[in-house]
């Protein structure tokens, strides 16, 4: 049989702590080691996330630009819808204008017809 070494109190006590620190600076060797790649996951986040940002605010500025665009188009469209109908209004009055000239220089004519049959009579 293995006897055991016959240490005494302080021996044992002391080999107790020297176990203990070993297992504390292990621990605190890991630790720093996690919380290194921790704050380096950390800082590749943010840096994902505000690369994130920027592309979602250039899509947002293409966006209103493409809304302006859109808007400026439906005007220059409006303005000559306007400006056509306008010319088409021009072109019926003037056509209107020409017919009553027209009915009016008939009318005359008819009219001075009808006189100088009268005058022959």
């Amino acid at each position: 049989m293995t006897r055991f070494k016959n240490a005494n109190f302080d021996e044992r006590r002391s080999a107790a702590e020297a176990a203990k620190k070993v297992k504390l600076e292990k621990f605190r060797a890991l630790s720093a080691q996690i919380n290194e790649g921790a704050a380096e996951r950390l800082t590749a986040r943010q840096a994902i996330i505000a690369a994130r940002d920027v592309r979602a605010a250039e899509r947002e500025a293409a966006r209103l630009a493409t809304e302006a665009r859109a808007a400026e188009d439906q005007a220059v469209r409006e303005m000559a819808l306007k400006a056509e109908q306008a010319e088409r209004d021009a072109r019926v009055v003037e056509q209107a204008v020409r017919e009553v000239a027209s009915a009016a220089e008939r009318k005359a004519a008819r009219d001075a017809r009808y006189a100088a049959r009268k005058a022959r009579k």
